[in-house]
């Protein structure tokens, strides 16, 4: 019935009787449930949420779809992906599952593969599959090493417009941190960010130029009022502090800024107090930190023929408890670096659950693929449920949290301006005939 009435509703209706997150529907102050969820009913009207009621308190004469408290979630942000890798795995596969292993790859596939035609393939067919999985939002990261930077940035602005009413789609420069002190390289780089409305970031770890690439990039994302977005401190070496260094050169400089980080994996091998100074840092500095908890256990403490024992999965508890915002994203799907994945939000905010202890309670962790990374993408009003909103959501058959998370919800709906829309992934077949030879 529910399937029959979404796909082609009337101009206005309610979606009686839903649950949702408290703190993902703000605007109404209701006592959840122990899980943290709330009962009310959504009001949409051309397109939009026109209001929102506690279950039951409102008599109106709309149209209703009455759902017995099934799950309904707003639209999901994807804060860190790499769109530019995504399903190279059959013609590049990670030859022993290392972090050296898909360097290595990566980088080969990039220098013999990554055309404009190629990339635009690969990167459609990623948001036709975060697409289909409720995702309204997604940040990217783009290699921009050599002539990648002139290939990649008009493909992604090409996309952004393809995909303008479906996915908002940001961009993020991702090079080498010390390639921002060779003019040479970085200017280019950076005249793409600032011609794509992108964003300025870079992979960061514990070398001789360090802190000169960091004042370097901080110094052109002021000047060209840019955020920043770093890869941070993906090893299990407890002696890498650039994340503390990221966060001592905001603070130093007054950065006005965005910052969002991401991986974050050495603070779980350091010391409490050494945390401690670090997670002081961040939190003054106003820093958003994204955990890729699938993809960072697929590469971190890998050795041949021995069960991993130091999984590299970044403090969220303890993150959060200092007032960081936090949050989850599908990271690398289905290349070098992580051999699986499908850019579905749900799976990922599944897994995390499970591999980070986000449960017991439920209630503070919804908000890690909505609200928290609509935020910090500098999405203003998304990832919440709220009046004047685009009725972009997520219904599942599921009641509550506990029964979110047990099964995939392949049988989701998902609609966009309050309709339900084709939630069939692409066939990877499609890319078939771009996995042979060159």
């Amino acid at each position: 019935m529910r399937a029959a009435f979404l796909a082609n509703p009337p101009d206005a209706y309610v979606l009686a009787g839903v649950r949702t997150p408290a703190a993902l529907a703000p605007e109404l102050a209701l006592v959840p449930d122990r899980e943290g969820l709330v009962q009310l009913d959504v009001f949409i009207v051309e397109n939009a949420i026109a209001g929102l009621t506690p279950h039951g308190e409102t008599n109106h004469p709309l149209p209703r779809l009455d759902l017995d408290g099934a799950l309904v979630l707003p639209g999901l942000v994807d804060a860190h992906t790499h769109l530019d890798k995504a399903f190279i795995w059959a013609r590049r596969p990670n030859p022993d599952g290392s972090f050296a292993g898909a360097l290595a790859a990566a980088d080969a596939d990039r220098q013999a593969r990554w055309t404009a035609a190629d990339l635009a393939r690969r990167m459609d067919f990623a948001l036709r599959c975060a697409h289909a999985h409720g995702t309204v939002a997604l940040r990217t990261h783009l290699d921009c090493i050599g002539p990648q930077t002139a290939i990649s940035w008009p493909v992604l602005a090409e996309l952004r417009e393809q995909w303008a009413d479906r996915i908002a789609l940001q961009a993020v420069a991702l090079l080498p941190v010390e390639q921002a002190l060779d003019d040479r390289a970085f200017q280019p780089v950076l005249e793409s960010v600032i011609r794509q409305r992108g964003v300025l970031g870079a992979f960061t770890y514990m070398s001789a130029d360090l802190d000169a690439g960091l004042e370097r990039l901080f110094a052109a994302a002021e000047r060209h009022d840019l955020d920043l977005d770093f890869h941070v401190d993906e090893t299990l070496d407890p002696g890498a502090h650039a994340l503390a260094r990221i966060a001592g050169t905001a603070l130093r400089r007054r950065f006005q800024g965005r910052i969002l980080v991401g991986h974050c994996c050495s603070l779980a091998r350091q010391p409490p107090e050494e945390v401690d100074r670090t997670l002081d840092l961040v939190a003054r500095a106003g820093i958003s930190v994204a955990a890729l908890p699938m993809c960072n256990l697929y590469l971190q403490d890998r050795a041949p023929a021995r069960t991993p024992r130091q999984r590299g999965v970044t403090l969220l508890h303890e993150m959060r408890a200092r007032g960081i915002p936090v949050m989850v994203a599908s990271d690398n799907v289905r290349d070098p670096f992580y051999a699986y994945g499908d850019f579905d939000l749900i799976e990922v905010y599944r897994e995390a659950t499970r591999i980070a202890h986000l449960d017991h309670p439920f209630a503070e962790w919804p908000d890690i693929v909505t609200a928290r990374p609509a935020t910090a993408l500098g999405l203003d009003g998304a990832g919440l449920l709220a009046t004047g909103a685009p009725a972009d959501l997520s219904l599942f058959r599921a009641r509550s949290l506990g029964e979110l998370l047990s099964r995939p919800q392949s049988d989701r709906l998902v609609l966009r301006a309050g309709r339900s829309i084709d939630t069939t992934p692409p066939d990877p077949a499609e890319l078939d005939e771009l996995m042979g030879e060159p």
